[in-house]
């Protein structure tokens, strides 16, 4: 590989790269939100809730995900809870974020407010792409709340914009709001095909951060061979490191 040419701005995805989903449990979701039912027609527990989003997840949403159509949380939760019955006194909005947030605490991972704080410094501009459900103004809030002395331009939730990664599309709608070339653009994430690969094939230069040190609940096989250049990675001082040196 040549020397590196330092990146104008640094791309970043969410799960186990920016932040971890620490104590992963969404059962105690649902019972947090369970605790705001109003009316229950068919007497439908938090246990059915969690038994719902399972089978339908594993039976019927699991294809749309592997053909980079992401599923909004909120519009499933809408057929979940009407489908059992169930209705809240709070709003649709405030049920998705109590179900997330009673669901996972959050954690960032190591050393990620030091790298935040180094890139800041270094006037290299960030921001987030992030394959999630949930939508993206609950994910700002998270990532603001966990790190907040990050000067993210733009958090990209794919719930918002049909297409999850490894999809171009998505890829191509975080160039168009950094208003760069994607060559002058670095992608950090830890999923070989979501993120390296695809960031890759949008002309990024792909960063696989590989740090083990928190459970990674989503992470099936991930043993594609990378026959491009790519930075390999294991922990955040390394990232800063080669960004020292570069060019």
């Amino acid at each position: 590989m040549q020397k590196l040419k330092k990146p104008k701005m640094i791309l970043f995805d969410y799960g186990n790269t920016l932040i971890h989903e620490a104590g992963w449990n969404t059962l105690n979701g649902q019972k947090a939100v369970f605790e705001h039912v109003i009316s229950n027609t068919k007497g439908a527990t938090a246990e059915d809730a969690d038994n719902f989003a399972l089978q339908v997840y594993e039976k019927d949403l699991s294809p749309s995900r592997d053909e980079c159509i992401e599923i909004n949380q909120r519009q499933f939760m809408q057929l979940m809870y009407e489908t059992l019955g169930v209705e809240f006194d709070i709003p649709q909005e405030e049920v998705e974020r109590l179900f997330w947030f009673s669901t996972s605490y959050g954690d960032i991972m190591p050393k990620t407010d030091k790298l935040i704080s180094y890139i800041n410094s270094k006037g290299i501009r960030s921001g987030v792409i992030s394959n999630i459900g949930f939508t993206g103004k609950l994910l700002e809030e998270r990532i603001n709340t966990l790190l907040p002395e990050n000067k993210f331009e733009f958090i990209i939730a794919s719930s918002e914009y049909v297409y999850r990664k490894p999809h171009k599309r998505i890829f191509e709608l975080a160039v168009a709001k950094s208003g760069l070339s994607p060559d002058e653009i670095w992608f950090c994430g830890d999923h070989t095909i979501c993120d390296v690969t695809g960031s890759y094939n949008a002309g990024m230069f792909p960063v696989r951060y590989d740090n083990r040190s928190a459970a990674n609940l989503w992470a099936g096989p991930d043993n594609a061979k990378l026959d491009f250049d790519h930075l390999y990675i294991h922990d955040w001082d390394e990232l800063i490191e080669i960004l020292e040196n570069a060019e």
